[in-house]
């Protein structure tokens, strides 16, 4: 089973996402939705993909549940709950049981927008992920340069837990890159249960400049870290459509991954997300 690990869906016309409000973004700013996404994944030989939230709302991983029960392509949904809620345990198994609460898989929250750096590390916070790995769900890690020394000792407090990076940490490319992110991605990896999507990264990049050659010491960076037993193909769309079509950003990556070998490529367009996220 060929698997996109990360992809979206939304309607601005219908919720807020404070994310999408800069002038840049206009391209993207409409509704996107399974008839959307189906002849894309068609073309490209995926055959199924994982949801993940857009914004800090419950009704919305409600509503991805329900679109995951209808949409047989969709095998899986991260979606959002408040770690810091008290009743957080009641809330996730509130989903669990609602329709389309077996394609629960995961959690996530935007924690790069946290003003706090430390923001995981928090008291609530490190409660609510205790609530999240006790019903076996995984959590992704939407966090940037700045917020990886937290990750990491996240991932050191919950050795037992499955957790996910994505987009690479969302790597300067557009600047050449950094060593602190190189340094820090290393050592995040060396926790043993954490996951890398090799995802967004074009965004991250100059739009209208890059190709697969300038994205590769990227992915090359993180598949020596990870191995390839930990590494996640992620089309990021519809986000990537600022950058490239869904064509042009699974080739690149693609490409990206065959010069690392015909098992990395194999196992990150498929078996290494269903382990991450324990698929059906």
């Amino acid at each position: 089973m060929i698997i996109d690990g990360h992809q979206h869906f939304w309607d601005p016309a219908r919720a807020d996402y404070p994310w999408m409000e800069a002038e840049e973004l206009t391209p993207i700013r409409r509704a996107f939705g399974p008839a959307d996404l189906a002849p894309l994944l068609k073309a490209n030989g995926i055959d199924a993909s994982i949801l993940v939230q857009c914004r800090s709302a419950l009704e919305e991983t409600e509503e991805f549940l329900r679109i995951a029960q209808a949409t047989p392509s969709v095998i899986g949904v991260v979606g959002w709950a408040d770690l810091t809620d008290a009743a957080l345990d009641e809330t996730l198994d509130r989903l669990r049981a609602a329709p389309g609460g077996d394609r629960l898989v995961g959690i996530r929250h935007q924690v790069h927008d946290e003003a706090d750096p430390d923001w995981l590390l928090r008291e609530d916070v490190q409660r609510g992920l205790t609530a999240v790995f006790a019903r076996g769900l995984t959590y992704d890690l939407l966090v940037r340069t700045r917020e990886l020394p937290s990750a990491v000792a996240t991932a050191q407090a919950f050795p037992q837990a499955r957790f996910v990076l994505d987009h690479a940490a969302k790597p300067p490319i557009a600047n050449g890159g950094s060593d602190e992110w190189t340094d820090r991605i290393a050592a995040l990896a060396a926790c043993g249960n954490v996951w890398c999507k090799i995802s967004g990264l074009a965004t991250e990049a100059v739009w209208t400049d890059w190709d697969a050659e300038r994205l590769f010491p990227f992915v090359e960076h993180a598949a020596k870290c990870f191995g390839e037993d930990r590494l996640i193909f992620g089309s990021d769309w519809p986000v990537c459509l600022l950058a490239g079509s869904y064509g042009e950003i699974k080739g690149a990556l693609e490409a990206c991954l065959a010069r690392l070998g015909p098992t990395v490529q194999e196992k990150a367009f498929g078996a290494n997300a269903e382990a991450a996220y324990r698929l059906a």
